[in-house]
């Protein structure tokens, strides 16, 4: 296992490198940061957003948080969606689950994990309204897999309920939202076919009267 002062070692090493493979990377990085991609995922250290999709620091905005849920009452994650929508303007938001997820896995279990429970309260609801789908699954792991799709379906729902979101569609700003899951085992990422574009399928009692 590494120790701190690896990490500050290596951390001198890929620093060199970048700037070997790409002369005056760093001194335009910090003038400016112009991502086109928000990414919403879980914090799960096998999940490193950026090297997953292939982008280099600069080119993905990233927020991280346990079994990557988007809730209206977490001011972190409605700032990060504001800033990188209303700021700097990106044009797709990703809210990418992982299969095999511990928290999708400790939500199911009703074991007592403190804090956590409170943060894990949202996949209880949604196994609850969508319980039957899942009771059906007999496969320990499929049915967790399913619960995994499933959040991250609630949560492109939920971030295409935001104020956020629907203002920046009726001023006509160009953005997308995407549900995606990745596979832990493969290093694959599987688009699940959710993505919403504008406002045309929300239901209208989600929709936000704009002046």
């Amino acid at each position: 296992m590494p120790e701190i002062a690896d990490l500050i070692a290596a951390n001198r090493r890929w620093a060199a490198r970048m700037e070997e493979e790409h002369p005056g990377f760093f001194a335009k990085l910090a003038n400016q940061q112009s991502p086109e991609f928000l990414w919403i995922g879980c914090s799960d250290s096998r999940v490193p957003a950026n090297e997953i999709v292939g982008l280099l620091p600069g080119e993905l905005f990233v927020h991280r948080n346990v079994a990557n849920l988007v809730k209206d009452s977490d001011f972190n994650c409605q700032s990060v969606l504001q800033f990188a929508v209303d700021i700097l303007k990106v044009k797709h938001i990703i809210v990418c689950g992982h299969y095999g997820c511990g928290g999708v896995r400790t939500a199911l279990s009703n074991q007592n994990m403190g804090l956590s429970d409170n943060w894990l309260r949202t996949l209880k609801d949604i196994y609850s309204r969508e319980r039957v789908t899942i009771d059906a699954i007999k496969d320990p792991r499929a049915r967790l897999d399913a619960m995994c799709e499933l959040n991250v379906r609630s949560q492109v729902t939920n971030v295409v309920h935001t104020k956020i979101v629907q203002h920046a569609w009726h001023r006509g700003q160009k953005l997308a939202v995407h549900g995606w899951v990745y596979d832990v085992s493969d290093g694959i990422v599987r688009d699940l076919g959710v993505s919403v574009r504008d406002m045309s399928n929300i239901e209208e009692i989600y929709r936000f009267p704009f002046e």
